[in-house]
């Protein structure tokens, strides 16, 4: 394998914190704990909540649709266990705080692992034979969103628009955020998968150029991708490194990177006739139209200083934070937050029954050591106006004077300052010599905006 990949596309801003993937970036991915109980989201993704399609003490089989909406915005949740329907209440959501969930007993006796379909693809798939209509039904109907963390229903994404025509596929492999590996594995362990993905979601789109990018400290994924496509004979799909930078894998970024294109503030990639991808939501694309098999499991990384055994697991969405932390030996040493995701833009959970959902990546425990003194203990300066902050803003905005603003409930200012364009991903905040918690103010800022102007309950 090749070591010295050096890509050569990035974008203006960004930073480089510490990677720390080596705790988990050479853990194959493994099966993750058997549970006794699931907590199924209805809010799993951007667009209208589901409404239950079950009920109090029904029995639920493996893969069934507990929960849609008829609204196109949106995406259909499913049973991963078999079992009987508990309840249909509230639970613990690491973005809403408290949302609504069908909490479902698994049968003891009759709930094999599921299997991941990797082995069911080869470099000879060949997507011809799946129509569009087709492939667009699948996808709705197996609830995929973008599982890289945002969690646009890819359904919407990829449906074939002549008011927007496609022409560029993106595919999101660069994992930029400290810690998380579960995308570096499936690019090494799903090869075959992913490509099928990739395959169908070209067909669907009708772009005629794909890409698949993939930050340059992920040599051992960029040859394998590479490998693969050379045995298939895909010269209309290439593999580009793109240089190791936080956040390299925004979709925004991304596409500046790639294509050396700007999606306009308030616009999305389609405008610009792109489509972005993540590598996991291809592989689940591939298992939905061939195998016709829902998105009920997805790859997890738990990992940090603090955990047992860190690692990559194939997990069952709807599986407790807690128990996922237990399952890996629990942890070893006083931890100051477990987050769901990663460092940069993960969000602390306080509750550990919190449920993975479709965009969980990975839960990362850090301990007060890795946090640092000032911030774990909340000791804040005044901004002293050095312009860091500014510097790394990858979104080319001015954090500090958005996060003035917020403090001082001036929402307008804050507007005017382009509050909705900021991307959340922390670079300020990881700069900020004064430790204040600028993207923190942004995202409640972003909150009392939303409610001010009545789109959201006050």
């Amino acid at each position: 394998m090749k070591t010295n990949i050096k890509g050569k596309f990035s974008f203006p801003g960004g930073t480089h914190p510490p990677q720390n993937k080596n705790l988990t970036s050479e853990s194959p991915i493994q099966q993750g704990p058997a549970v006794k109980q699931v907590a199924i989201m209805l809010s799993q993704h951007i667009g209208a909540a589901c409404k239950p399609t079950v009920k109090k003490a029904d029995p639920v089989q493996a893969g069934q649709k507990i929960g849609d909406s008829d609204s196109f915005v949106s995406a259909p949740v499913h049973s991963p266990v078999n079992g009987k329907v508990k309840e249909i209440s509230l639970q613990s959501h690491a973005v809403l705080g408290r949302s609504q969930a069908v909490v479902i007993e698994a049968d003891a006796e009759n709930n094999p692992p599921k299997e991941s379909a990797c082995d069911k693809f080869t470099s000879s798939f060949d997507a011809g034979k799946y129509s569009v209509e087709q492939i667009c039904a699948a996808i709705r109907q197996a609830g995929l969103v973008g599982m890289g963390g945002a969690g646009f229903p890819t359904s919407v994404k990829i449906e074939p628009n002549p008011k927007l025509p496609k022409e560029t596929l993106i595919i999101n492999g660069c994992e930029c955020e400290p810690y998380i590996t579960c995308d570096y594995r499936i690019m090494l362990e799903w090869t075959h998968q992913i490509i099928a993905g990739v395959k169908i979601a070209k067909k669907v789109t009708g772009c005629q150029k794909v890409f698949i990018a993939i930050e340059d400290n992920k040599p051992q994924a960029i040859e394998a991708i590479r490998q693969a496509l050379g045995n298939s004979g895909n010269d209309d799909i290439k593999v580009v490194p793109v240089k190791t930078k936080y956040p390299q894998g925004g979709e925004r970024q991304l596409i500046k990177a790639v294509l050396n294109k700007t999606v306009r503030t308030g616009g999305i990639p389609p405008m610009i006739g792109v489509v972005v991808l993540n590598v996991a939501t291809t592989a689940a694309i591939a298992e939905a139209v061939v195998c016709d098999k829902p998105l009920t499991h997805r790859v997890v990384t738990v990992t940090g200083e603090a955990i047992a055994k860190p690692g990559n697991y194939y997990t069952a969405i709807g599986t407790t934070i807690g128990e996922l932390i237990e399952f890996c030996g629990g942890i070893t040493q006083k931890a100051a937050k477990v987050i769901a995701g990663g460092p940069m833009m993960g969000i602390a959970v306080a509750d550990l029954t919190t449920p993975i959902t479709k965009t969980t990546g990975a839960i990362t425990i850090l301990t007060k050591q890795q946090i640092g003194d000032a911030k774990f203990t909340g000791r804040k300066t005044a901004c002293i106006r050095c312009g860091r902050c500014v510097d790394v803003c990858p979104e080319n905005l001015v954090p500090t004077a958005i996060a003035h603003a917020v403090k001082n409930n001036l929402m307008d200012v804050a507007k005017n300052y382009y509050l909705t364009a900021c991307i959340e991903c922390g670079c300020c905040s990881y700069v900020c010599p004064a430790n204040i918690e600028l993207t923190g103010y942004i995202k409640t800022g972003k909150i009392l905006l939303a409610k001010q102007e009545k789109r959201m309950p006050a």
